[in-house]
């Protein structure tokens, strides 16, 4: 598995569905880059002036938002994940 240093974190990219509700299937270059994620691993925080770890905002299990061309896209095990920094995830979902 992944372990994330400082202030990132990895996310497992949720694909959204290749087909209307029509029942058209949408192609690969039509489809939008997908921007929600679970988070599945998290550093361990950025180091503050006085040597101490400040937390992040997110832990494992939450769904995020983030920018769209952010983080590094990884693939293992035929899952694709993604390295971000915490200042590209945009938002949680509850």
């Amino acid at each position: 598995m992944l372990k994330p240093l400082g202030e990132r974190i990895v996310i497992k990219v949720i694909e959204d569905t290749e087909q209307t509700s029509g029942g058209i299937f949408i192609p690969d270059s039509a489809k939008e880059k997908p921007q929600k994620g679970e988070v599945v691993a998290v550093g361990l925080g950025k180091m503050n002036d006085k040597g101490e770890r400040e937390p992040l905002d997110v832990k494992v299990g939450d769904i995020v938002l983030y920018a769209k061309y952010s983080g590094t896209d990884v693939k293992l095990d035929d899952t694709n994940y993604k390295i971000l920094s915490i200042k590209d995830a945009l938002a949680v979902i509850e």
